[in-house]
C-alpha cells in the first residue's frame, strides 16, 4: 500500500510574453511583491506563436521567464494562477491582454504549468485550474511530450529550466542540511 506523504516544495517559474518589453519591469514588480524576489531571469526569447495571440497582442511577441527564490508548496499553484490572471487583467487595455503570464512549478522530475483550460492530458486541481505536465526530466535534460507547447519545447527554454533545476536542487540540499543539523 502506498502511504501518502507531503511532496517536496517546488520552484515557482513564471513565463511571460508580451509585445512591449517595457511592461516587464512593472509586471515583475507585482510578481515579486507576491512571490518574493526572483533568482534567475532568462534573456528575451523570440516567441513563435499562433494567430490566437497575434489578434489580441500584436507582433512581434517576446518571452521571458523568471524563477523565484522562495520555494512553494506544489498545491499552491492554483492560487498563483488565479493571481496571475488578475494581473493580466490589470495590465489589459480595452479588454485585450498586453501580457500573458504562465505560472508553473519545477521539481526534479518535471515542469508543470497551471492553466484554466481543460484538455485530455490535464488534471483538475481546484478553483477552475488544471495542471499541465509540460516537460519531464529524463537522461540529463527536459523532454517535451506530444502536447507540450512548441515554445516550451525550444532548446533555449529547456536550457533555462536546467539552470533553474540546478538552483532548485541546491536549495533542497541546503534545506536538508539545515534541517538535519537542527535536530
Amino acid at each position: 500500500m502506498s502511504k501518502p506523504k507531503k511532496p517536496k516544495q517546488a520552484k515557482l517559474v513564471i513565463g511571460l510574453f508580451m509585445n512591449n518589453k517595457g511592461l516587464l519591469e512593472d509586471v515583475a514588480y507585482h510578481l515579486a511583491q507576491s512571490f518574493g524576489p526572483p533568482d534567475i531571469i532568462s534573456p528575451w526569447f523570440p516567441f513563435d506563436h499562433t494567430e490566437y495571440y497575434t489578434k489580441e497582442m500584436g507582433r512581434p511577441l517576446f518571452r521571458r521567464m523568471i524563477s523565484f527564490s522562495k520555494l512553494i508548496e506544489q498545491d499552491m499553484i492554483p492560487q498563483v494562477k488565479l493571481f496571475t490572471n488578475q494581473l493580466e487583467e490589470a495590465f489589459s487595455d480595452e479588454g485585450k491582454r498586453r501580457v500573458n503570464i504562465d505560472p508553473g512549478y519545477l521539481v526534479a522530475e518535471r515542469f508543470v504549468l497551471a492553466t484554466g483550460k481543460n484538455y485530455t492530458h490535464r488534471i483538475y486541481l481546484k478553483d477552475g485550474i488544471y495542471a499541465d505536465l509540460t516537460l519531464i526530466y529524463h537522461k540529463g535534460s527536459f523532454r517535451p511530450l506530444q502536447w507540450t507547447y512548441p515554445d516550451y519545447a525550444q532548446e533555449n527554454v529547456t536550457r533555462f529550466l536546467l539552470t533553474v533545476r540546478t538552483r532548485y536542487l541546491y536549495q533542497l540540499k541546503n534545506i536538508r542540511t539545515i534541517g538535519h543539523n537542527a535536530s
